[in-house]
């Protein structure tokens, strides 16, 4: 076989490792996101109030939290296209369970194993996708893989509101059975069987340590978001999460075998990606949940009427994957994340401006850009955090980075339920009953760590990613 010929097949391969990873990870992100849609039609089949359900989501998170951090130890010891079918396959048998269940005892079971699976298959699908991307073509699979955790968001309310409007909420789940098999016939046929050779011992105490931490801060941020929740628990809980996370960088940086392996955070891009970056998931991680909120809460629309609205915000996050990489090759990471991080974050701050008296061309304006350049941005993090890590050191930033992004996304719910905690508060009057003007400072607070997340971008050199997004500067 000539050079040019093998070339070409590594390329025809990466291509359809990302687009199948991308499916994947849709599919997972699609499931998180359109349950929330089902929630009264499930209570009604499981008799218990629709409150009581949101332990089906919150078990999903943490079980999220505790397991991702494990992923990369797994695939370095069993293989990558084992462990990424293998959590396809529970991923995909999982929901199965949870269309079958009857009662919240089985439902929130079921969540729990559909967790495990998806707490595989997002940083081992990941690095399937980086060791078989040369760094050439990365930013183009990156831009792949980064969409369905901006897509899936957005189309899981309305796409959940038609299928539990016209059929049963069961279907929700039973829709990932076909595309969970295929994708596990994919897997077993394209992605490498590649290992590492060198296995590191499990990190018992490094697992515990971060299952707690991931444990405590996540459920303490939902628990402070929800009305009527103690605050003296939820501070408990987040003191002890606190002080694991603390404990357990400690351990992870002095351990000979760390469960996760920070030595990333000593390559200047992966380290804004994560700190600059995880600020700017969690203000866009808020928006899914305070727009239909605001629209049907504060604004009096059905959900099918707030469903469509939104879609304009896909319309944006697709409209950019087009241009994407020529903006990234003209202007250079650098000035693309501070300039589009402006004006992202401008653009989130203008929801505060939207009342039910809006047109609704101006609304769907306004969410059309909103999406342009979150996507823009969002894609410009994902890819500079891994130009320049090496490939012996892909799965520990894999996983490192699935963990914080996952968690990050989570606390954006929780960081626009506390959000509206606090406008409530500053409106004199309790959660239970949300006004249109409580939206508007909810959209201006989570609005802050975009703005934050910029000036962790200055810090970069403006040379920063170059061989990775082929910009050249001006004289050299």
């Amino acid at each position: 076989m000539s050079v040019s010929s093998s070339a070409t097949e590594r390329q025809r391969s990466s291509a359809l490792i990302t687009s199948l990873v991308a499916a994947a990870l849709f599919m997972e992100n699609l499931d998180g996101s359109i349950i929330a849609t089902a929630l009264p039609q499930m209570a009604q089949s499981f008799h218990i109030r629709p409150v009581e359900l949101s332990i089906g989501i919150t078990s999903y998170l943490l079980t999220l939290a505790v397991f991702i951090p494990i992923s990369g130890w797994i695939a370095d010891r069993v293989g990558v296209r084992t462990v990424f079918a293998t959590a396809l396959a529970i991923f995909t048998g999982a929901s199965m369970l949870c269309g079958m269940t009857d009662n919240l005892v089985e439902f929130t079971g079921a969540r729990i194993l559909q967790g495990i699976g998806g707490a595989m298959m997002v940083p081992v699908g990941r690095l399937a996708v980086l060791r078989a991307t040369p760094k050439e073509e990365l930013m183009r699979a990156i831009s792949i893989i980064t969409w369905p955790g901006l897509i899936a968001p957005v189309l899981g309310p309305p796409l959940g509101g038609f299928i539990t409007t016209y059929s049963s909420w069961r279907w929700i789940f039973y829709l990932n059975v076909p595309l969970g098999l295929a994708g596990i016939v994919l897997a077993w046929r394209f992605i490498s069987t590649e290992r590492d050779v060198d296995c590191r011992p499990f990190d018992v105490l490094g697992f515990v340590l971060t299952g707690v931490a991931g444990t405590c801060v996540m459920y303490a941020m939902e628990a402070i978001g929800r009305a009527g929740t103690s605050w003296h628990t939820s501070l408990v809980f987040l003191a002890i999460g606190l002080a694991a996370c603390v404990a357990a960088w400690f351990h992870l940086q002095r351990s000979a075998h760390p469960m996760i392996d920070l030595s990333a955070f000593r390559i200047k891009t992966f380290l804004v990606s994560i700190c600059g970056g995880s600020l700017f998931r969690i203000s866009i991680g808020a928006v899914p949940f305070l727009l239909p909120l605001m629209f049907q809460v504060g604004f009096g629309m059905n959900p099918f009427q707030s469903g469509l609205l939104t879609l304009a915000v896909f319309a944006g996050n697709l409209s950019t994957k087009l241009v994407t990489t020529q903006i990234l090759r003209r202007y250079g990471f650098r000035t693309v994340l501070v300039f589009n991080g402006a004006f992202a974050a401008l653009t989130l701050a203008s929801m505060s401006l939207l009342r039910p008296s809006t047109a609704s061309g101006w609304i769907l304006f306004a969410l059309f850009i909103s999406g342009v350049a979150r996507s823009l941005q969002f894609t410009a993090i994902n890819t500079l955090g891994f130009s320049d890590v090496p490939k012996p050191q892909m799965s520990g930033a894999s996983t490192l980075s699935s963990t914080v992004s996952q968690m990050t996304m989570g606390m954006g719910v929780a960081a626009g339920a506390i959000a509206l905690r606090i406008a409530a508060w500053w409106h004199g009057h309790d959660g239970q009953s949300l006004t249109p003007s409580d939206f508007s400072i909810a959209f201006l607070i989570v609005t802050l760590f975009s703005v934050i997340a910029i000036a962790d971008v200055f810090s970069l050199s403006p040379d920063a990613g170059n061989h990775v997004s082929g910009h050249r500067r001006r004289g050299t």
